[in-house]
């Protein structure tokens, strides 16, 4: 008698189970055919890549320490508190929507080619400014979807782009992998990155058949622009020797626990072909829809909604731009255009050129629109304002106690370049820094970082200012426009300590600068010079973010008096008007 009750209770656990895993079938065919647009069973096999091919297991950060190329990349050491490396977690995510994650990846690869190869109907050349711009009724015709975000006010963004860069396929690969090293990349465009899973991990030693599910925030530099946040696969996989994709879409799992309402990542990636000498060429497609949760602010608004501020041109040209800084990171000897005889050894070389990234990822990250950080908008200068925040510093590489970060954003009536050139050239530095009270700066100190004369870092000693304090001061800009320059007060000793070759990793930094970009209308009587295949030109305006950091107190407890807000409001307010009048543009 028991066996038969055995038996039962063994046929009905069954059933229930069944009933069980065929409601979870259900469910993740459902939201199967919401992103495909047909249910599991109708999907072709995928071919080569398959759920047993990439290996679906848990992961976990130290998968990340495959031995790749030999290229000193610890360019952030004073940064990584912001990424904490902290041990995976369990995210609840079945065995079956991992493999619902690794064939939408596959599909979304497959997407990805296709975008990166075809030439027109699906892409045309826009007559305004000759960028790739994608025909959404052909896409839609090809790429059949009913997952769109669901609301009028969704903007599709999508933009491809190619060039030339000097690091190769491996090297990028592994960069584009990792988190700290995809934040170190893009420090204008990444301001947050992490992996949230590893679903597979791939060959050893190449990351093909790689696939992670991630989290990234992406931003504009300035306090008037919102940042983008995105939940996302990426998925690797080598096509042939010398030749890589990666895929970026963005996945709704069950109870939307990886998604963003406001944004959704499309497929998007690239591809990356070795070239002879170290070079790649890079393909790059970004298409993503966004659902703005304000409206951009006037002064950036064509920038955005031109697509310009987040796209495949943008963050090829920042590639660009970084990959050459890399290369002259590794330089052993001395490049014509340093200065001799004040930086003694390729070491101390480096050591600076790690000091001054720093300085530059603080400063990115200074004046942001993250969430993280809550401004306060201080009337008068403009209809802008005075955008003000505070926080406590105890990070190793910044002085300690309450630092009050202020910034501003401005239009400019003369392009982007010219505006770089301005604030980067040390004879004009008095018409703009009002702490200079007019006296002059002299380099004593230089370190070309890329192929742009501009692309450089220099050391500055002001005549009226200690013979014990200098100016650390780097410039950069890009072929899409891009451009910093920020600087900071550093002593003779830590000046030191960085030339000599040490760990640059606790002087302490806290930086201004201003951030220049054009601002979205193209000229097209100007003749722009590019490394990547866009002929957009620029010599239209220009918007620029001027920003402070100042130490209020050394007291991490020490409350903000309303003295140092009216010092910091008058400081930016005054270095606006005077780099207006300089500029010949006061009435802007």
């Amino acid at each position: 008698m028991g066996s038969t009750e055995d038996i039962y209770f063994d046929e009905q656990k069954l059933r229930m189970d069944n009933a069980r895993l065929k409601e979870e079938l259900d469910r993740v065919s459902s939201i199967a055919a919401k992103y495909i647009g047909r249910p599991i069973s109708q999907l072709p096999p995928i071919q080569p890549v398959s759920v047993t091919s990439l290996e679906l297991s848990m992961g976990s950060f130290g998968a990340q320490g495959m031995a790749g190329p030999s290229l000193d990349l610890d360019l952030l050491p004073g940064t990584s508190s912001s990424l904490p490396t902290l041990p995976l977690q369990s995210f609840g995510i079945s065995d079956m929507e991992k493999s619902l994650m690794a064939e939408f990846s596959a599909n979304a690869m497959d997407e990805l080619i296709r975008l990166l190869q075809a030439g027109e109907p699906l892409w045309m050349r826009s007559p305004v400014d000759g960028r790739d711009v994608l025909n959404l009724e052909s896409y839609e015709r090809m790429f059949p979807r009913t997952d769109h975000l669901k609301n009028p006010d969704v903007r599709i963004e999508a933009s491809r782009d190619s060039g030339v860069v000097i690091m190769n396929g491996e090297t990028l690969v592994d960069m584009f992998m990792d988190p700290n090293k995809w934040v170190e990349l893009f420090p204008t465009l990444v301001l947050k990155a992490k992996i949230i899973d590893i679903l597979a991990s791939g060959v050893v030693g190449n990351r093909s058949g790689s696939l992670q599910l991630m989290y990234e925030e992406l931003q504009v530099l300035s306090p008037l622009v919102s940042t983008r946040e995105f939940y996302f696969l990426r998925y690797c996989q080598q096509l042939e020797q010398g030749l890589w994709a990666i895929s970026d879409v963005s996945f709704e799992s069950r109870q939307n626990q990886f998604s963003s309402p406001h944004s959704r990542r499309l497929p998007s990636g690239c591809l990356i072909q070795d070239m002879p000498n170290g070079y790649s060429k890079i393909t790059w497609v970004e298409h993503v829809e966004v659902e703005e949760k304000t409206p951009s602010h006037r002064l950036y608004r064509d920038l955005v909604n031109s697509g310009m501020a987040f796209g495949a041109e943008r963050w090829l040209a920042t590639l660009q731009r970084m990959c050459e800084r890399f290369a002259c990171l590794m330089v052993t000897g001395t490049s014509t255009r340093d200065l001799g005889g004040v930086i003694p050894s390729p070491d101390g070389r480096r050591s600076m050129m790690k000091l001054s990234q720093r300085m530059i990822n603080n400063f990115c990250a200074s004046i942001s629109a993250s969430n993280g950080h809550r401004w306060t908008t201080l009337s008068g200068l403009n209809d802008v304002g005075v955008r003000v925040t505070v926080h406590k510093s105890t990070d190793p590489g910044q002085p300690n106690g309450v630092v009050l970060s202020a910034a501003t954003s401005i239009w400019l009536p003369v392009s982007s370049q010219n505006v770089f050139n301005f604030f980067r050239d040390e004879r004009s530095r008095p018409q703009w820094d009002v702490l200079s009270n007019g006296n002059s700066v002299q380099e004593v100190a230089h370190i070309a970082n890329g192929s742009h004369p501009g692309n450089s870092i220099s050391i500055l000693r002001a005549f009226n200012a200690s013979h014990n304090m200098l100016i650390l001061q780097e410039s950069c800009t890009d072929s899409s426009g891009s451009s910093l320059v920020v600087y900071a007060s550093v002593d003779l000793p830590a000046i030191n300590i960085a030339m000599s070759g040490e760990d640059p990793s606790y002087i302490p930094l806290l930086p201004s600068g201003f951030a220049i970009l054009p601002d979205g209308r193209p000229d097209q009587g100007a003749a722009g010079a590019s490394t990547s295949s866009s002929t957009v030109s620029r010599s239209g305006g220009s918007l620029v973010t001027v920003a402070f950091q100042i130490l209020v107190s050394s007291l991490p407890n020490a409350k903000l008096n309303l003295e140092s807000v009216n010092t910091v409001n008058n400081l930016i307010s005054t270095t606006v008007q005077q780099i207006k009048a300089a500029l010949n543009c006061s009435g802007s």
